[in-house]
Protein backbone atom coordinates (compact mmCIF):
# COMPACT_ATOMS: atom_id res chain seq x y z
CA UNK A 1 0.00 0.00 0.00
CA UNK A 2 1.06 3.49 -0.94
CA UNK A 3 2.46 5.90 1.64
CA UNK A 4 -0.14 8.66 1.44
CA UNK A 5 1.08 12.47 0.24
CA UNK A 6 0.43 15.88 1.42
CA UNK A 7 0.53 18.99 0.02
CA UNK A 8 0.01 22.43 1.97
CA UNK A 9 -3.46 23.70 2.51
CA UNK A 10 -4.49 26.75 0.73
CA UNK A 11 -6.83 28.44 3.23
CA UNK A 12 -8.01 32.16 3.73
CA UNK A 13 -8.39 33.06 7.52
CA UNK A 14 -10.72 36.27 7.09
CA UNK A 15 -10.68 39.17 10.59
CA UNK A 16 -14.19 37.83 12.52
CA UNK A 17 -15.22 41.45 11.55
CA UNK A 18 -14.82 40.19 7.57
CA UNK A 19 -16.27 37.07 8.33
CA UNK A 20 -19.99 37.66 9.64
CA UNK A 21 -20.14 40.48 6.95
CA UNK A 22 -19.67 37.33 4.55
CA UNK A 23 -21.47 34.79 6.12
CA UNK A 24 -24.66 37.50 6.34
CA UNK A 25 -24.01 38.23 2.68
CA UNK A 26 -23.87 34.62 1.41
CA UNK A 27 -26.85 34.20 3.11
CA UNK A 28 -28.41 37.10 1.84
CA UNK A 29 -28.00 36.06 -1.80
CA UNK A 30 -28.58 32.40 -1.57
CA UNK A 31 -31.83 32.77 0.70
CA UNK A 32 -33.13 34.33 -2.84
CA UNK A 33 -32.71 31.07 -4.63
CA UNK A 34 -36.12 29.69 -5.88
CA UNK A 35 -37.04 26.86 -7.75
CA UNK A 36 -38.82 27.87 -10.67
CA UNK A 37 -40.70 25.70 -13.45
CA UNK A 38 -40.67 28.52 -15.91
CA UNK A 39 -37.60 28.78 -18.36
CA UNK A 40 -36.84 31.13 -21.38
CA UNK A 41 -35.30 29.44 -24.06
CA UNK A 42 -32.14 31.93 -23.92
CA UNK A 43 -28.72 30.63 -24.83
CA UNK A 44 -26.15 30.48 -21.80
CA UNK A 45 -22.74 29.86 -22.48
CA UNK A 46 -21.59 26.58 -22.14
CA UNK A 47 -18.58 27.92 -19.83
CA UNK A 48 -21.19 28.61 -16.97
CA UNK A 49 -22.23 25.50 -16.51
CA UNK A 50 -18.51 23.90 -17.02
CA UNK A 51 -17.26 26.04 -14.12
CA UNK A 52 -20.35 25.05 -12.23
CA UNK A 53 -19.61 21.52 -13.10
CA UNK A 54 -15.94 22.37 -11.73
CA UNK A 55 -17.13 23.68 -8.51
CA UNK A 56 -19.14 20.58 -7.75
CA UNK A 57 -16.50 18.41 -8.74
CA UNK A 58 -14.42 19.80 -5.67
CA UNK A 59 -17.13 18.85 -2.89
CA UNK A 60 -16.28 16.79 -0.50
CA UNK A 61 -17.10 12.38 -0.55
CA UNK A 62 -15.95 9.40 0.33
CA UNK A 63 -12.73 8.39 0.06
CA UNK A 64 -12.22 10.82 -2.66
CA UNK A 65 -13.78 8.58 -4.97
CA UNK A 66 -16.02 11.02 -6.73
CA UNK A 67 -18.88 8.70 -7.31
CA UNK A 68 -20.38 11.19 -9.52
CA UNK A 69 -20.79 11.77 -13.72
CA UNK A 70 -22.74 14.83 -14.89
CA UNK A 71 -24.58 14.71 -18.20
CA UNK A 72 -25.21 18.07 -19.82
CA UNK A 73 -28.14 17.76 -22.16
CA UNK A 74 -28.54 20.92 -24.83
CA UNK A 75 -29.48 18.70 -28.05
CA UNK A 76 -33.56 19.57 -28.45
CA UNK A 77 -34.03 16.41 -29.67
CA UNK A 78 -32.54 14.63 -26.38
CA UNK A 79 -34.46 16.97 -24.21
CA UNK A 80 -37.55 16.05 -26.19
CA UNK A 81 -37.13 12.38 -25.63
CA UNK A 82 -36.50 12.97 -21.92
CA UNK A 83 -39.67 14.94 -21.76
CA UNK A 84 -41.84 12.62 -23.50
CA UNK A 85 -40.47 9.79 -21.20
CA UNK A 86 -40.70 11.80 -18.04
CA UNK A 87 -44.07 13.21 -18.59
CA UNK A 88 -45.56 9.61 -18.44
CA UNK A 89 -43.94 9.14 -15.66
CA UNK A 90 -44.81 11.86 -13.87
CA UNK A 91 -48.17 11.27 -15.53
CA UNK A 92 -48.92 8.17 -13.73
CA UNK A 93 -47.59 9.28 -10.96
CA UNK A 94 -50.07 12.03 -10.19
CA UNK A 95 -53.20 9.98 -11.40
CA UNK A 96 -52.37 6.82 -10.26
CA UNK A 97 -49.53 6.09 -7.79
CA UNK A 98 -49.64 9.00 -5.39
CA UNK A 99 -50.95 8.73 -2.23
CA UNK A 100 -53.45 11.16 -1.57
CA UNK A 101 -50.97 12.71 1.62
CA UNK A 102 -48.66 13.42 -1.08
CA UNK A 103 -50.58 15.19 -3.38
CA UNK A 104 -52.06 17.13 -0.93
CA UNK A 105 -48.24 18.57 0.36
CA UNK A 106 -47.27 19.21 -3.66
CA UNK A 107 -50.55 21.04 -3.73
CA UNK A 108 -49.51 24.46 -3.15
CA UNK A 109 -46.74 24.24 -4.98
CA UNK A 110 -48.82 24.35 -8.00
CA UNK A 111 -47.16 21.55 -10.02
CA UNK A 112 -48.91 18.57 -12.07
CA UNK A 113 -47.84 15.91 -14.63
CA UNK A 114 -46.52 18.69 -17.31
CA UNK A 115 -43.01 19.58 -17.29
CA UNK A 116 -42.57 22.08 -20.27
CA UNK A 117 -39.17 23.01 -18.93
CA UNK A 118 -38.05 20.09 -20.21
CA UNK A 119 -37.53 21.25 -23.38
CA UNK A 120 -37.90 25.51 -23.01
CA UNK A 121 -34.80 25.51 -20.76
CA UNK A 122 -31.15 25.57 -22.14
CA UNK A 123 -29.79 22.94 -20.33
CA UNK A 124 -30.66 19.46 -18.40
CA UNK A 125 -28.05 18.05 -16.38
CA UNK A 126 -28.33 14.91 -15.29
CA UNK A 127 -26.64 13.72 -12.24
CA UNK A 128 -25.35 9.81 -11.89
CA UNK A 129 -24.66 7.75 -8.57
CA UNK A 130 -21.61 5.55 -9.49
CA UNK A 131 -22.20 2.21 -7.37
CA UNK A 132 -18.45 1.44 -8.35
CA UNK A 133 -15.76 2.69 -10.44
CA UNK A 134 -13.91 0.96 -13.13
CA UNK A 135 -9.97 1.52 -13.90
CA UNK A 136 -8.79 1.81 -16.93
CA UNK A 137 -8.16 -1.81 -17.33
CA UNK A 138 -11.94 -2.75 -16.60
CA UNK A 139 -11.40 -3.69 -12.51
CA UNK A 140 -14.10 -2.73 -10.30
CA UNK A 141 -13.15 -0.55 -7.68
CA UNK A 142 -15.84 0.10 -4.91
CA UNK A 143 -17.07 3.50 -3.61
CA UNK A 144 -18.02 4.70 -0.17
CA UNK A 145 -20.92 7.15 1.00
CA UNK A 146 -22.32 7.28 -2.66
CA UNK A 147 -25.54 8.84 -1.95
CA UNK A 148 -24.20 11.67 0.43
CA UNK A 149 -21.36 12.31 -1.59
CA UNK A 150 -23.79 13.06 -4.71
CA UNK A 151 -26.19 14.84 -2.64
CA UNK A 152 -23.49 17.12 -1.26
CA UNK A 153 -21.70 17.68 -5.20
CA UNK A 154 -25.49 18.24 -6.41
CA UNK A 155 -26.04 20.84 -3.58
CA UNK A 156 -22.75 22.80 -4.81
CA UNK A 157 -23.76 22.56 -8.12
CA UNK A 158 -26.62 24.16 -7.60
CA UNK A 159 -25.47 26.77 -5.20
CA UNK A 160 -22.55 27.43 -8.20
CA UNK A 161 -25.72 27.86 -10.79
CA UNK A 162 -27.21 30.49 -8.19
CA UNK A 163 -24.19 32.40 -7.60
CA UNK A 164 -23.66 32.35 -11.78
CA UNK A 165 -27.01 33.98 -11.95
CA UNK A 166 -29.02 31.04 -13.42
CA UNK A 167 -32.30 29.83 -11.84
CA UNK A 168 -32.43 25.90 -11.71
CA UNK A 169 -34.80 23.02 -11.08
CA UNK A 170 -34.54 19.68 -9.29
CA UNK A 171 -36.62 17.00 -11.49
CA UNK A 172 -36.79 13.52 -10.10
CA UNK A 173 -39.56 11.72 -12.14
CA UNK A 174 -40.14 8.25 -10.22
CA UNK A 175 -38.57 6.04 -11.71
CA UNK A 176 -35.75 7.15 -13.55
CA UNK A 177 -34.21 4.52 -14.84
CA UNK A 178 -35.25 5.66 -18.80
CA UNK A 179 -32.08 8.74 -18.40
CA UNK A 180 -29.64 5.93 -18.36
CA UNK A 181 -31.01 4.51 -21.35
CA UNK A 182 -31.26 7.67 -23.61
CA UNK A 183 -28.05 9.02 -22.61
CA UNK A 184 -26.52 5.77 -22.54
CA UNK A 185 -24.82 5.62 -19.24
CA UNK A 186 -23.07 1.87 -18.17
CA UNK A 187 -24.50 -0.24 -15.77
CA UNK A 188 -22.70 1.09 -12.91
CA UNK A 189 -24.42 4.20 -12.98
CA UNK A 190 -28.02 5.53 -11.06
CA UNK A 191 -29.71 8.23 -12.02
CA UNK A 192 -29.57 10.52 -8.73
CA UNK A 193 -31.34 13.70 -9.70
CA UNK A 194 -32.69 15.99 -13.20
CA UNK A 195 -31.18 19.27 -12.49
CA UNK A 196 -32.85 22.00 -15.27
CA UNK A 197 -31.12 25.28 -15.69
CA UNK A 198 -31.29 28.26 -16.93
CA UNK A 199 -32.74 31.58 -16.88
CA UNK A 200 -36.46 31.96 -15.77
CA UNK A 201 -39.09 33.14 -18.06
CA UNK A 202 -40.18 36.88 -17.81
CA UNK A 203 -42.38 37.58 -15.48
CA UNK A 204 -41.94 34.10 -14.05
CA UNK A 205 -43.63 33.70 -10.27
CA UNK A 206 -42.74 31.38 -7.45
CA UNK A 207 -45.11 29.76 -4.53
CA UNK A 208 -45.26 31.80 -1.61
CA UNK A 209 -43.50 29.61 0.52
CA UNK A 210 -41.42 30.35 3.72
CA UNK A 211 -38.78 28.53 5.20
CA UNK A 212 -38.26 27.26 8.81
CA UNK A 213 -36.34 29.60 11.12
CA UNK A 214 -33.06 28.54 12.71
CA UNK A 215 -34.40 27.67 16.09
CA UNK A 216 -36.27 24.87 14.05
CA UNK A 217 -33.58 23.60 12.02
CA UNK A 218 -30.37 23.88 14.39
CA UNK A 219 -29.79 23.13 17.88
CA UNK A 220 -26.63 24.56 20.14
CA UNK A 221 -25.66 22.50 22.97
Amino acid sequence: MPSPEFDPLSFHEYPPEEMRTRAADFYADVRRRRTVREFSERPVPVEIIQDCLRAAGTAPNGANMQPWHFVVVSDAGVKQRIRVVAEEEERNFYQERAPQEWLEALAPLGTDWRKPFLDSAPYLIAIFAQKHSLTASGKRVKNYYVAESVGIATGVLITALHHAGLATLTHTPSPMNFLAEILGRPANEKPFLLLVAGYPAPDTQVPRITKKPLEDIASFV
